[in-house]
């Protein structure tokens, strides 16, 4: 091991001076050595110098390495890897060549059995920590059948602002891309990637990033959202979907179309999504102007190299807001939708209407809920944040009546629409904010044995919450996308007279930090 020295209180620390775990709060600039113990919430290494956290991005629990803090803050600092000395045994390397550049994956170096370790005590930590729970069940995380390839949906930003997107991992001395910009100056000539127009010519074939570069279509870089990724392929969906991806950079680029820029251009954002189980596929333009003359000899050349393209739309979106959704839409070609199957129902899906983006891993999820409500048949079932009616319609199979509420009228709209394709008619969606139309409903009368709670990442509204408990239903499945708030409400919740059951963490969306979970309450006798 290397023998560090430790500055005395006489010597003054320069920057970048080596520090040893026997040291007071280090300074900005100090070289760590740290061996890794856990991951943050976000999916940061987590390491320690005499009980000061340092937070190092692209480590992995059991990592030994040497990091410069670039941030330090009375509690806690940030540092970034010079070099692993000692690499984990859960350390992999990432297959995709945009790792550590790309905003998306943040877990492709941690092996999957240590990203599924990690997430379920994420789960626990937040609710003993937060709700203050330790009464309950925590089941075994749901893995997902397939870490790759499972997302349905992707959106990629149309524009000229191109990254540094085709650097090998082999260019970073086979350590992988867990923070490029941060690496040793030395592994770049001394300049690094914190500068990548300076790069090596000979690293983009003779040219430079000085040149001009042509249209990408991408994601953003990690932490630059000015600068923009040029994906060649996303390993998170289908080939089919990457096919049709490179299909619709070359025709654009090919047609010269102009990509918005300074609030002068047309292209914007294109978003893909792919029906589960039907393999039909959905290219939405969002641009700035309605030009279909311009954009229909474009989809009738996606639709000829890629025969499984059901609907071409084209979003509006003229204002300066960077948002992949339009005020008008215009259908270039098929129909404004796609078909796709869940849990043995057909599902309508347009162009701005929620659908789960791992569909696989989401009937194993509803599969869960469903046994979650004990159902005989007889019970009314309130589901609450309904979205398109997934959930519903699954459960209105073994029940007597299910009301939906949902705040987006769009999606009560595809609820009922795909309410009508299944010819279920026991389900009722209504539009409007749950903490308004709970008790709107109960001073109407209607009661329910059991509700189905699937809030967004801020979890209920306390009166929201509030209006729950008035109706005191039997039982109550909570799915939760995020743990903190998941914990907060579970603990309320547990105050206002349930007993939490049972916690299942389910993996929807493996190599991310991601982590979806359901609770089962009962009324406490």
């Amino acid at each position: 091991m290397h023998q560090y020295h430790t500055p005395s209180a006489r010597e003054p620390r320069g920057r970048g001076a080596i520090v040893a775990s026997v040291m007071t709060k280090p300074r900005r600039g100090d070289i760590l050595e740290l061996v890794i113990d856990d991951l943050a919430f976000g999916g940061e290494g987590v390491g320690r110098v005499s009980g000061y956290v340092v937070f190092v991005r692209g480590a992995v629990p059991g990592d030994r390495v040497r990091a410069t803090l670039v941030d330090a803050r009375s509690r806690f600092g940030r540092a970034v890897i010079e070099s692993i000395e000692t690499p984990s045994p859960d350390r992999v390397e990432p297959p995709c060549p945009y790792f550590g550049r790309c905003g998306g994956c943040r877990l492709q170096h941690v092996a999957y059995p240590a990203q599924l370790a990690f997430k379920e005590k994420q789960v626990r930590d937040c609710l003993e920590r937060i709700g203050g729970l330790g009464a309950f069940e925590l089941r075994p995380i749901l893995p997902a059948p397939e870490p790759y390839g499972y997302r349905n949906k992707m959106e990629f930003t149309i524009t000229s602002r191109a990254g540094p997107a085709h650097l090998s991992q082999a260019t970073h001395g086979g350590r992988g891309l867990a923070d490029p910009a941060h690496l040793s100056q030395a592994t770049h000539g001394g300049r690094g990637l914190a500068d990548p127009a300076h790069l090596s010519q000979a690293t983009h074939g003779g040219r430079g990033l000085a040149d001009p570069a042509p249209t990408v279509v991408g994601l953003h870089q990690a932490d630059r959202y000015d600068v923009v990724l040029d994906i060649e392929r996303c390993l998170l969906q289908s080939e089919a979907m990457n096919a049709l991806l490179d299909a619709f950079r070359r025709e654009i680029r090919a047609r010269a179309l102009s990509v918005y820029e300074a609030d002068a251009g047309l292209l914007r954002f294109v978003s893909l999504r792919e029906g589960h189980r039907t393999g039909e596929a959905m290219v939405n333009i969002v641009a700035t102007t309605p030009d279909v003359e311009a954009l229909a000899p474009l989809a009738a050349e996606l639709a000829r190299r890629v025969p499984a393209t059901a609907s071409i739309v084209l979003n509006v979106n003229a204002k300066k807001a960077s948002v992949a959704v339009g005020t008008e839409e215009h259908l270039l070609l098929g129909r404004d939708h796609i078909r796709a199957s869940l849990g043995g129902l057909s599902f309508q899906v347009s162009a701005n209407s929620f659908f789960q983006t791992n569909a696989a891993q989401a009937e194993r999820l509803f599969a869960v809920v469903e046994g979650a409500c004990s159902l005989s048949g007889d019970e009314t079932v309130l589901d609450l944040y309904a979205g398109t009616g997934a959930i519903s319609l699954l459960l209105a199979r073994r029940c007597r009546r299910v009301y939906g509420i949902e705040v987006a009228a769009a999606a009560v709209a595809d609820a009922v629409r795909n309410a009508r394709t299944n010819g279920i008619a026991n389900c009722t969606f209504l539009a409007g904010e749950v903490r308004h139309v709970l008790p709107s409903l109960m001073r109407d009368g209607v009661r329910a044995e059991v509700v189905v709670a699937d809030p967004p990442r801020a979890g209920f509204h306390p009166k929201a919450l509030h209006a729950l408990a008035a109706l005191g239903p039997d039982r109550l499945v909570y799915v939760s996308c995020n743990p903190a708030t998941l914990a907060r409400d579970l603990g309320a919740l547990v105050a206002g007279g349930y007993r939490l059951e049972w916690v299942q963490p389910v993996d929807m969306f493996p190599q991310t930090p991601h982590i979806e979970a359901v609770a089962r309450l009962r009324r406490a006798p």
